[in-house]
């Protein structure tokens, strides 16, 4: 398919053929939020973690002798009814959380994201993001002449541009990836997306082995 390409002055300089096989997916909203849980829960640190009784310092020797005190029989005070004994049941650093998601299903589930968003007509091309210096201010105007409302958009750019980052660290809800890290959350986390037309063909290079068939009906088929 064929869309607009834009300038920084928001200025129509052309069109730009889209690869269907990338930006003509079928949405499929339980794909991308399988993929979408997985990168959560695959992003999470594991930093809880409750001592044991066996990792408790101290208690080798027995409190008081077994009979004879009129007290309750104890063997250690690493147990978990005294106070600063193991816990018990408590979170622990080995847990796992990891969810698998074989690369098909991520790369479809990234396709059918990037198509939602040129569908409702929340993507758009601009010709170059290269800027002078890189300067906060002179993105923010590029910012606000491409996109008709208040900036809540991610930036996907080519391999050449570069320091992009640097200008962006000061506006709010605004973020941007290049085009070899496409993935689920940064496009759904942001309601626009300006793609780059330079990325257009790293992405279609970096994602050509998918190996996405169409139907008759235009259907995609794994």
């Amino acid at each position: 398919m064929n869309v607009d390409v834009f300038d920084k002055q928001n200025n129509k300089v052309g069109k730009v053929e889209l690869p269907d096989r990338i930006f003509a997916i079928k949405w499929n909203a339980d794909l991308v939020h399988h993929a979408l849980q997985a990168q959560i829960a695959n992003s999470r640190q594991n930093l809880a973690h409750a001592k044991t009784r066996a990792e408790i310092r101290g208690g080798g020797r027995k409190p008081w002798r077994q009979k004879g005190t009129g007290r309750a029989r104890h063997g250690s005070i690493r147990s978990p009814i005294w106070i600063g004994g193991g816990a018990t049941h408590g979170p622990l650093k080995e847990k796992i959380f990891e969810k698998k998601v074989n690369k098909k299903m991520r790369r479809l589930a990234i396709f059918s994201a990037l198509s939602k968003k040129l569908k409702d007509g929340e993507l758009k091309v601009i010709d170059s993001l290269k800027l002078t210096d890189f300067k906060t201010k002179e993105l923010f105007q590029v910012l606000k002449s491409v996109l008709s409302s208040q900036p809540n958009v991610i930036l996907i750019s080519s391999l050449d541009t570069k320091n992009i980052h640097q200008a962006i660290s000061n506006i709010k809800k605004v973020d941007a990836i290049s085009s070899r890290s496409l993935n689920v959350y940064d496009l759904l986390k942001y309601k626009n997306i300006i793609l780059e037309k330079d990325a257009i063909k790293e992405i279609e290079e970096h994602y050509k082995g998918l190996g996405i068939n169409f139907g008759a009906k235009g259907e995609q088929n794994l």
